[in-house]
């Protein structure tokens, strides 16, 4: 299991949709700061009440790097199985379970979302949902990540040099160089394009991601932003290969797919905390893009 911080509880906090999501303790780093460096090690939980095993959900950003392997690790109804020197990357809203029969040895690093300024968080994609979680470095890449992550946990230990000011500046100033490192490597990783940077599809990306529960529409979306729909469509074409519809669709479905699976919710009660009030409407959407009903797909992961 993955030791974060070398501490015990961690904040947690329910949800609606019947999941459980931890927040990240910046109460328990070191001075406090919005991340934590550490080992990896048995006997740690993200929490103490989330047993190994149990599906939950996190709303804060996590690397694992591995020293040894196999282990297995879900994300998003995916089991992933990295070994020495790969890196697994989880990011906030994910859904992820432990393997309880997997030895988790390494480094871990955890981020609590802002505490990196809005320039670094798109130069390094902290929210490329599109990207692999699970990366395998090249031995001179795994090196110099180990280097740069290396230096990272011994400034965040270092408590004593520096005011907590500068301490902290520091601290971004390190992880931002690790972060650069590993987005170069993710981005290797998939058939990248230079406009996944374009401010247009970042900013549709985000309002997406706040509002995919309650708003479906590609012109309200558009609106909002103060955009026309011509260039919204034309920015997410460019960024992702789809229209904006089917982004929003597809953000929907992984929601609803990770309620279905992972929660005892009514089928209604999924629907309409995806957006859908009238349980048959949602069924049938569901339908479209699944080719299965909310029933079967539930009935099939149990």
């Amino acid at each position: 299991m993955a030791d974060r911080t070398q501490h015990g509880d961690r904040t947690q906090h329910g949800d609606d949709d019947g999941i459980r999501t931890f927040a990240f303790p910046a109460d328990r780093s070191i001075s406090g700061v919005g991340m934590q460096v550490g080992p990896m090690g048995s006997g740690h939980t993200w929490h103490s009440e989330a047993p190994l095993g149990r599906v939950h959900r996190i709303d804060f950003h996590v690397v694992m790097v591995f020293a040894a392997g196999p282990v297995r690790h879900m994300i998003d109804f995916t089991e992933y199985e990295a070994t020495a020197g790969d890196v697994l990357w989880i990011r906030p809203g994910q859904v992820h379970r432990f393997t309880t029969t997997s030895e988790y040895r390494g480094t871990v690093l955890t981020m609590q979302p802002g505490f990196l300024p809005r320039a670094t968080v798109e130069a390094t994609g902290l929210y490329r949902y599109d990207f692999p979680p699970l990366l395998h470095p090249e031995p001179p890449q795994l090196a110099a990540l180990e280097a740069s992550l290396a230096q990272l946990r011994r400034e965040y230990e270092d408590t004593a040099t520096l005011p907590l000011g500068l301490h902290t500046a520091v601290l971004r100033h390190s992880l931002t160089a690790f972060l650069l490192r590993l987005a170069h490597l993710a981005a290797g990783s998939v058939e990248a394009s230079p406009q996944h940077s374009d401010t247009t599809f970042t900013l549709f990306r985000d309002a997406v991601e706040a509002g995919f529960a309650t708003n479906h529409s590609v012109s309200a979306y558009a609106d909002a932003l103060g955009y026309s729909r011509r260039t919204l469509v034309r920015a997410v074409r460019a960024a992702t290969g789809e229209t904006p519809k089917s982004f929003i669709d597809k953000r929907v479905v992984l929601e609803a797919k990770r309620l279905l699976a992972h929660t005892d919710l009514p089928i209604g009660r999924v629907g309409a905390a995806v957006g859908f009030p009238d349980a048959a409407n949602f069924s049938k959407f569901f339908h479209q893009h699944t080719d299965m009903t909310p029933a079967a797909f539930r009935a099939e992961l149990r």
